[in-house]
Parts: C-alpha cells; structure tokens; sequence
C-alpha cells in the first residue's frame, strides 16, 4: 500500500485513547470513483467513532501496519446523536459529544478492560471488576481550564479558546463550550473583547518596527530583536498611531506578549480565580481588564486577579513569576467534607464532583483491604504524588501516619496549609522527587497509594516502591496504558490484582481514570 492513497471503510471500535480501528477497507481513486479493489486486514485512523463510514489519506504503510489521516466522514453511526456544542468537531478537546453518556460509559469501560485483559490474563485469580462509575455530571463539570491565545487563521483575529484539532497552533475560540459553566464562557469573551480590540498581528509589528528602526538610523535585524527593542519599539508606535496595541505570543518566533488564560472555579464555594499569562516582551496597565471582569454579573465570585510572566520558549504554562492585581491568589474548594485552598498551578483533580467518586472509591479499596489484614488502621501510609494533599487527609482516618511526596512544592505547601485548616494532625508533607525522596525516609510504610502523573512510575522509582514489600497498594492512574506498563512489573514481583475499577472523571473527552487494588501474594 502506498502512501498518499485514499481509502474508505468503517469504524468497527475504538481503542484507546483515540485509535479508531477501520475494517471493509476500499481504494479509492485520485478522481473520487471508489475502485473494485478491496483491502486485507485494519486501519487506524484517529479523531473517529465506532459506526462510521470514513475516508482518509495513507500516512504510514508496513507490514503489520496501516495508518490514515482522516478526510471526511461519509457517514455518522446509525445511533450517532446531535452534539449539544457548537465546536465539536474543530476543537481538539472533546471527542465523544454525538454519543449518548451511556454510550460514551460503555466505550471507555470497554478500552480499559481491553488494556487490563492481559494483566487479568496473568492471574490464576479472576479480580473483582467494578465496572465504571460515572461522574454525577456530564456538561459543566470543569474546575480549571487553560485557554490559548492566537488566531485560527493566520494573521487572522485574535482567538482565546483551544487548539484546534490536529493543530498546535491555531486557536479556536470556544463561547459555545459545553465542559464549561457560563461563568468560564463570560469570563472568557470578556477577556477576548478587551484585548481583540488592541490586536495586531504580529508581522504588522514587524513592519512598523522595521520602520521605525530605520527612522532611527536604528536597524535591528528582523531575527534578532531583543527583549528591550521590542518593548520600547512597541511604545514607539503607540505615540506614532496614539493606540495601544497588543500581540500573542508565537511559539515559533519566539515574540508576542499574550499567551495563556487560566481560569479555575470551585464547584462547591463558586469562587474564581483568573490568571493571565503572559511574556515580559510588553508592559500593559491590567487594571482596566480588571474592572471589566469584576463587573461581569456571575453566579461565582472572583476572588483574584493574576498575571503570570512566563519567557520560557515552549508553549507549556511555566510561572516565572505572579502579581496579585485584585484580592488573593488562591480559591477554596471542598471535597467530602474537607476544604482545600488551590493555588494557580497546584494539581488538583479538574472534576469536583466525580472527584469525590474516585476519592470514595480510593477510600472503599483501602479499607477493604485493611479488613482483609484483621486490622482498621495502618501504621505508616505512604500517598505518593500527593498533588495538594487530597488523597492523603481523606486517608487520614484509616492511618497512624500518612506521608505524602509530592515535586511541586507550591503544591506540598498548600498540602501543609489544608491539613492544618481541616485539623488533620497525622499528615506529613515531603517536597521532591519520588524517586530520590523514597531513599530519604526512615519511616517504612505498610500501606502505599500512587497516584502519579501521566507517564505513569519511573522504573527506578517503581523498583524502590516494589522492595517495601507492601501487602497491599491502590494505583489511581489517569492513563490506562500507563498503569498497563506498570502492572507488568508489579505481577512479576508477586503483586495480584484483587480489583478494578474505571471512573469517567473527564466526561466527553477520551481520558479515564483507573483504580487498582494489589495485594502481595508472594515474597
């Protein structure tokens, strides 16, 4: 098969977290007449659903493999419904918005079951699956969101919303959003507004400051504009055009001002805090933006005004830096029966609600297998990638100690001030690296929850937590295939799974969380 070829077929399943598997497999011609020809085996073309009847164009070509970029769909799924947002389809964020919730329910618990088979399959012992349980609410669930600013066109108007699909650059502005409230969306136009009408496109500053340097007798060469150039070169146009003008900043040259708009709300308190992300390559009065957001009519309030510097050169939010331009630079949110105070870039888990089903889950698995030991409490509990500390004061009832470690430390710090808020006095909070942290602890543990980030456990690190020789451990994972890469190490130091669960903490979109209960059964 070559490639640049153009196929059809039909979606048969999805695996995770965006392969759709196409089978019935057909060429087609350069002028659009679908040929007799017909394909062995699948296809993977990503960004399709089960039910479909796709086309797309031949990207990689083995083998064993075949994969598509995808050209258009011919055909919805019989039971395909009506997408409730108005961005589905060109934004990247959502995926499973013409399902039903059940359907999208059924979809996830099937991928995490597919990924588990083989792990089950290592076991004389069938575990305990508990199926998947389901976030009370399906739209408007979002704590936090990080909108991007750019454009969706190039030189095109200013956008603030997210990547469009298969795009790390454009930006689609997303009003219509349907992950968030109505006070996200207000916040978010009203942000928009303000600056849309102070943009503009960063090759139209490019030409005005080659102007004025030359007016200058003053060249500076188009690549290499410094910092200071472009910020004093950007209030020489000010009084030249007596407009205040701004830019967004691009990944790949490295210049424009405006970069990120984090906006986070608790479910429970409605507070909001709004931070604005930005280089130092301008300087910009934000008090008038401030008096704009503090007049919206919410059902929330904002409780702080940020703005972050942030030089660093990828697209990641980094925090080089934050003033407080209105009132604190934290909100509060509570979780079963718990307050926790959130900083800007603290991990805390983006679903309050389904937050607490996970949480709970956590809990229930945890004391089961404490019943399992005869006992009601460990001695020494070990939360690893503790985030803020969640985990670890929920679990505080069940423990003599629990030890959180966590490598954020703006993250620990926060742990440090929830625990004290909430009266949790058996909670200890250590800034570092798992992996170098484990080596400095006297305290052993007899009980072990992970929760780590994405990518799942550093070998290193899973090594050092396997020697503990724990008799039992919960792994809360947020990628499947992660916990499936770490599984294989644990069976194979004599940990079995007991049981499993899947959570759909991230409703409409393809991420799940996974909870495993281990148990030790040999030495």
């Amino acid at each position: 098969m070559r490639k640049r070829q153009i196929i059809e077929g039909t979606v048969i399943r999805r695996d995770f977290p965006n392969k759709g598997i196409v089978s019935d497999l057909i060429k087609v011609s350069a002028d659009d007449a679908v040929e007799n020809e017909k394909m062995e085996g699948n296809c993977v073309i990503k960004n399709t659903l089960p039910g479909q009847r796709v086309r797309g164009i031949v990207t990689k070509s083995g083998k064993n493999r075949l994969e598509a970029r995808l050209l258009e769909v011919l055909e919805e799924a019989p039971d395909a419904i009506e997408s409730p947002c108005p961005h589905f389809g060109i934004c990247g964020s959502c995926h499973y918005l013409s399902m039903t919730y059940e359907q999208e329910l059924a979809l996830k618990e099937e991928q995490v079951k597919k990924l588990l088979s083989d792990a089950f399959k290592r076991q004389e012992t069938e575990p305990v699956w508990d199926g998947i349980k389901k976030s009370p609410i399906r739209f408007e669930y979002r704590n936090k969101m990080e909108f991007s600013f750019g454009d969706e066109v190039k030189d095109g108007p200013l956008s603030l919303g997210m990547h469009k699909r298969g795009s790390m650059h454009d930006i689609v502005t997303v009003k219509g959003c349907q992950i968030i409230d109505s006070d996200y969306r207000k916040i978010l136009t009203c942000v928009l507004d303000y600056f849309a009408s102070m943009y503009t496109p960063l090759s139209n500053n490019e030409v005005c400051e080659k102007n004025i340097s030359d007016d200058n007798s003053n060249v500076v060469e188009k690549n290499n504009l410094t910092t200071n150039n472009i910020v004093s070169q950007k209030y020489d146009q000010k009084i030249i055009t007596g407009k205040e003008t701004v830019t967004f900043y691009h990944t790949m040259q490295k210049k424009g001002y405006l970069r990120h708009l984090l906006v986070r709300k608790a479910r429970k308190t409605g507070q909001i805090l709004v931070d604005l992300i930005t280089t130092t390559q301008e300087e910009h009065d934000l008090n008038p933006l401030k008096d704009a957001l503090l007049s919206l009519d919410l059902d929330g309030e904002i409780v702080g005004f940020l703005h972050t510097k942030n030089d660093s050169l990828s697209d990641a939010v980094v925090d080089q830096g934050t003033d407080i331009i209105y009132g604190q630079d934290h909100f509060t949110e509570e979780l079963l029966g718990l307050k926790f105070d959130i900083t800007p870039f603290s991990f805390f888990q983006t679903n309050s609600l389904s937050a607490e089903v996970l949480y709970d889950t956590v809990r229930d698995y945890v004391r089961e297998g404490m019943k399992e030991q005869g006992r009601d409490k460990a001695h020494i509990l070990y939360d690893l990638y503790c985030g803020t500390g969640t985990i670890s004061q929920l679990m505080s009832p069940v423990a003599d100690k629990v030890i959180g470690v966590e490598i954020i430390e703006e993250a620990v710090e926060a742990a440090k001030i929830n625990a004290k808020r909430n009266n949790v006095d058996n909670c200890e909070f250590i800034a570092g690296d798992v992996l170098k942290v484990l080596d400095e602890i006297e305290e052993k543990p007899d009980y072990i929850i992970l929760d780590p980030p994405r990518d799942g456990i550093h070998p290193k690190a899973l090594r050092k937590i396997i020697d503990y020789g724990v008799d039992r451990m919960v792994y809360v994972s947020c990628k499947p295939t992660s916990l499936q890469r770490d599984l294989v190490e644990l069976q194979a130091a004599g940990y079995r799974i007991e049981r499993a669960c899947a959570v759909n903490q991230f409703p409409c979109t393809v991420h799940v969380e996974t909870v495993v209960l281990l148990t030790k059964t040999t030495a």
